[in-house]
């Protein structure tokens, strides 16, 4: 822990200089601004959501409007436990694991986004809200959301980064406070508790960001920056797949270009940054990503690396156990009973991907979660009776009581080689 003490003595602090949040090319108003309206849809009061007073905004004293803004404050450190806003999507046909993913993920004190792609059918959509309202814990603590307007998306295309930063606009809008958002999909699925998770992530600094992530693009520099692609998603009514243009495009020259994985846990104080983009960046980047085939695996990457008050707090990991083929192709394998012991052995918080009805799950329930069988991960905060099969968490303790098991430790040991001397400053945006 020693190294977690020293990690703001090397960090560079700069004043963070925004601009009014302005795009005129309305081919992208799709991309960005459908998440500040859908803000300013929720909280009609705009002194609650803007990171700026608008009074500054609206007459300036000085001509230049960048001295008088300011974004929103970090919080003080807290002794609570931290808060997680979970975005779990979903394809069509995918509502039951999702839902039994969101059950091996639950908390009482994060906050949950869930996304079923519009190209669902309206019954599915229909029986997945059912379920949400009828549920005795999400009705009582009301921290699970569905994405009403939901969007089509494509992996390989923008739509997906679109859709992220949709749901993290919405987990902006929550009026609770949380401090790492997480973006999984319905074959994702938890290797340890959220008791385990929680408490291993209670001795971090909140403004690390687990995103895996390189410089050396290799193959991807021809196979995926220079080809040109268009998102049919962005501009049509039903799904389809993307498709090239003949053209092709040299490297960048104002920002450099960063890959990785497209899952990842960014702190709240960057997901402000991407969705306000006080000083354009984010944009500029989401443009560029627009035509960019699989660009969920280097939007955030190539922003968060280009930015200094944030490439200095990236941990190079996405804290998932993944089994790739030698080179990756486009997805990974199915995970199943004979890959358990890897998994376990990995450390990882997170595994993916699963078939949704796999009994490599029920194992991990049974071994890892201490589920049973339609509940919710028991914690700190369920305090009923097991007996004769009964849900420990029908009655409800202190939801800030955590009960770490075996994988905080497991998941602490996997921490302490990511913030080493070895892995830790060496591996940030290189």
């Amino acid at each position: 822990m020693k190294k977690l003490k020293h990690y703001y003595h090397n960090h560079q602090q700069q004043q963070r200089k925004c601009i009014v949040p302005v795009i005129t090319i309305a081919s992208f108003l799709s991309l960005n601004f459908l998440l500040l309206f859908a803000l300013r849809l929720t909280f009609p009061d705009s002194t609650l959501i803007f990171p700026f007073p608008l009074s500054t905004v609206l007459s300036p004293p000085s001509p230049f409007v960048e001295s008088k803004l300011h974004p929103l404050p970090l919080p003080p450190p807290s002794p609570l436990p931290p808060v997680l806003a979970y975005l779990i999507s979903a394809s069509a046909g995918d509502a039951p694991a999702l839902l039994r993913t969101l059950s091996a993920l639950y908390h009482p004190r994060n906050r949950y986004i869930l996304h079923l792609d519009r190209h669902s059918s309206p019954e599915e959509r229909h029986l997945l809200a059912t379920h949400l309202d009828r549920h005795p814990t999400f009705r009582h603590f009301r921290n699970v959301r569905l994405v009403s307007k939901a969007n089509l998306v494509t992996y390989r295309g923008p739509t997906m980064v679109a859709n992220t930063l949709h749901a993290a606009a919405i987990a902006l809008s929550d009026t609770h406070h949380w401090d790492w958002f997480i973006n999984l999909s319905a074959s994702d699925y938890p290797l340890v508790t959220q008791d385990d998770l929680l408490h291993a992530l209670s001795h971090l600094p909140r403004d690390l960001n687990f995103i895996d992530h390189t410089s050396d693009i290799g193959w991807k520099d021809h196979q995926r920056a220079r080809p040109i692609i268009i998102d049919p998603g962005l501009y049509m009514t039903k799904k389809q797949d993307v498709f090239w243009i003949t053209q092709r495009r040299s490297r960048p020259t104002a920002f450099k270009l960063f890959t990785g994985s497209a899952w990842m846990v960014l702190s709240r104080s960057f997901i402000d940054y991407c969705i306000w983009g006080w000083d354009n960046l984010p944009r500029t980047v989401l443009m560029y990503y627009t035509n960019f085939v699989s660009s969920p695996e280097g939007y955030f990457h190539t922003v968060i690396c280009n930015a200094q008050e944030f490439k200095n707090t990236t941990v190079n990991s996405d804290l998932h156990f993944i089994s790739w083929d030698n080179p990756p192709r486009q997805h990974p394998h199915y995970l199943s009973l004979d890959d358990m012991n890897r998994m376990v052995d990995s450390n990882a918080p997170f595994a993916r991907k699963f078939h949704g009805d796999d009994p490599v799950l029920d194992k991990i329930d049974a071994e890892l979660l201490s589920r049973g069988p339609g509940m919710v991960v028991p914690g700190g905060w369920c305090i009923g009776s097991r007996e004769n099969g009964s849900d420990p968490c029908s009655v409800v303790g202190n939801t800030t009581v955590l009960r770490p098991g075996p994988g905080s430790e497991r998941l602490q040991t996997l921490i302490n080689s990511m913030m080493s001397d070895e892995n830790f400053r060496p591996k940030q945006c290189a």
